[in-house]
């Protein structure tokens, strides 16, 4: 059992993962037990290493386990698994075969040693988002329709796993919002929402602030989440707000005191890469 934190944006800041390289002889209720033991909001488990292939990238097949469920995607620990395999067998490249489809990453030290992952997501979707659900989910937010930035209608964007965005006009209002963590879950579950629920504030061209409402994996807020920064790519170019080529930044885990920061490469089309650091955690 390793324990990385990924995307930290200072030594206190980040999103923990723990990381198990050798799971092939794991069941999935011993996996959950794991997850569950280790407390973090996602463990990635190494079910399966495939046939190694010297002109190619290093296969795995990888599953994710929230103290409460499987995941089919978790961004973070797919960077801190991808950092402790770095660490273990030198950087490069790899293919992750996950739940939600074959995730590419590339693995990078500097002179420090310090790594650096950029994985690309799965395809891409987008879906509407209003209505009585919208409705809902702003109630539970104590928020209200006029609350919401005109500029980025509300959709639900996938890149791994269904994530709402919600881009918030005021900033106090965002730093200040609260919300009922067991009826957001529920909601979620009903909803399919298997990532966050994640809401945004604009800071400038091309940089944002998140906040990623997690209560389904028995934690309040997300610290850092790369599914979520991978599909706010996908959202921002639905509505014309990326280009293909843009780089979006994204700050997280301000309100749970971890800062973190998301580097989002946006394409024309496809998969979104996103890119950050993951550093072992002591103990």
């Amino acid at each position: 059992m390793l324990r990385y934190s990924a995307f930290a944006d200072g030594p206190e800041g980040g999103n923990p993962a723990g990381v198990v390289l050798d799971a092939a002889g794991l069941g999935e209720r011993e996996m959950l037990e794991i997850a569950r033991e280790v407390g973090y909001s996602e463990t990635a488990f190494v079910t399966e290493e495939g046939a190694r292939d010297p002109a190619g990238p290093a296969r795995f097949g990888v599953r994710y386990f929230s103290p409460a469920a499987e995941v089919p995607f978790c961004g973070h620990a797919t960077v801190a698994l991808a950092a402790a395999l770095a660490a273990r067998t030198g950087p490069g490249a790899y293919v992750f075969g996950t739940a939600a489809g074959e995730v590419a990453l590339d693995t990078v030290a500097d002179a420090a040693g310090t790594v650096s992952v950029s994985f690309t997501s799965v395809d891409t979707r987008t879906r509407p988002f209003g209505g009585a659900p919208l409705r809902e989910l702003l109630g539970l937010l104590g928020l209200a329709p006029d609350d919401l930035d005109p500029a980025f209608p509300p959709l639900e964007s996938f890149a791994g796993n269904w994530h709402p965005m919600l881009v918030l006009k005021d900033r106090g209002l965002f730093h200040q919002f609260r919300f009922a963590p067991r009826e957001v879950a529920r909601l979620m579950r009903e909803r399919g929402w298997t990532g966050t629920v994640t809401v945004l504030s604009v800071r400038g061209p091309h940089e944002y602030e998140a906040r990623n409402l997690f209560p389904v994996g028995r934690i309040t807020e997300d610290p850092a989440t790369g599914s979520a920064a991978a599909s706010t790519g996908a959202y921002l170019r639905a509505i014309g707000r990326a280009e293909p080529g843009d780089r979006v930044v994204i700050r997280q885990g301000a309100h749970v005191g971890r800062p973190s920061v998301l580097v989002v490469d946006v394409p024309a089309r496809g998969g979104v890469t996103v890119t950050g650091g993951a550093i072992p955690i002591d103990g």
